[in-house]
């Protein structure tokens, strides 16, 4: 039944703000923006080994979270120290600090500028699957 993750939805108050941060975190502009002209209110990227997508929708359609909450979905990094370290540098928050979690495996969190928890997590399964 499920299949996998299509897509992962964040919001944001300022979508011209969150569409920088985004793309100085993915180190790409996004593919798809909509309306094509005026003010973005989507905005999507693809990123990684299986090209996931992550899209930005303005908090007009969806509320924002007083604060860091809902889903947590985590991205693989190869080395979660320096992600972390990048993304703090970038502007987001510390939620959950760097955390070993067993042998090979390492968690993390922030919350970015926009209120949206992102985690990061080093998984030796993960790895193995596409080595």
């Amino acid at each position: 039944m499920l299949r996998g993750l299509a897509n992962l939805n964040l919001v944001a108050d300022d979508m011209t703000a969150a569409i920088d941060w985004y793309t100085r975190v993915l180190d790409a502009p996004p593919y798809f923006t909509r309306p094509e002209t005026g003010p973005a209110q989507y905005a999507e990227w693809r990123f990684g080994d299986d090209e996931d997508e992550l899209a930005l929708m303005s908090s007009a359609y969806r509320p924002a979270l007083p604060s860091p909450g809902g889903a947590l979905v985590s991205i693989h990094v190869d080395d979660i120290p320096a992600a972390f370290d990048r993304l703090v540098e970038l502007g987001a928050k510390p939620f959950d600090p760097v955390t070993q979690r067993g042998e090979g495996w390492w968690s993390a969190s922030v919350s970015d500028p926009f209120g949206n928890l992102l985690g990061l997590i080093q998984s030796p399964h993960w790895a193995a699957q596409h080595a």
